[in-house]
């Protein structure tokens, strides 16, 4: 049966599995109940996958500093003239105007302090893409 018949009959109906492990057959409406139709989908999305297939999400410490490392490098980026100062975010504002202990000031001091801090994001992004590049 090619793909041609297979888009002319409606009763048919087919599985496609992504994990190689797995077996399914194309089922059809003459052969297989509906029962054992669902009986085969629900084996489907029960069976354990393979262990090299997938891993499980979890977060551990050095994902946890490549979060922070990847926040560092965005808040370092950040243009006073054309991005900061046009917002109300500039750190002439904040000082100026006493309000350095409100959170608007504290985070403009933040972004300040990343900004100040480049040439250390330079080494520690460099470090990290070692790392990543030698354990895969």
């Amino acid at each position: 049966m090619d793909l041609s018949e297979t888009r002319q009959t409606s009763t048919e109906w087919f599985l496609y599995d992504s994990v190689p492990h797995r077996d399914i057959s194309p089922l059809s409406s003459a052969s297989a109940s509906s029962s054992s139709f669902l009986e085969k989908v629900f084996a489907h999305l029960t069976s354990p996958p393979a262990p090299d297939q997938h891993r499980p999400l979890r977060m551990g410490l050095w994902t946890l500093l490549e979060g922070f490392l990847l926040l560092a490098n965005a808040l370092a980026i950040l243009n006073e003239e054309r991005f900061l100062a046009p917002k109300g975010w500039s750190f002439s504002e904040v000082s100026t105007s006493g309000g350095a202990k409100t959170l608007k000031g504290q985070i403009v001091g933040l972004i300040y302090a990343a900004q100040y801090l480049r040439v250390p994001l330079i080494v520690l992004n460099a470090i990290t893409i070692l790392v990543k590049l030698i354990s895969g």
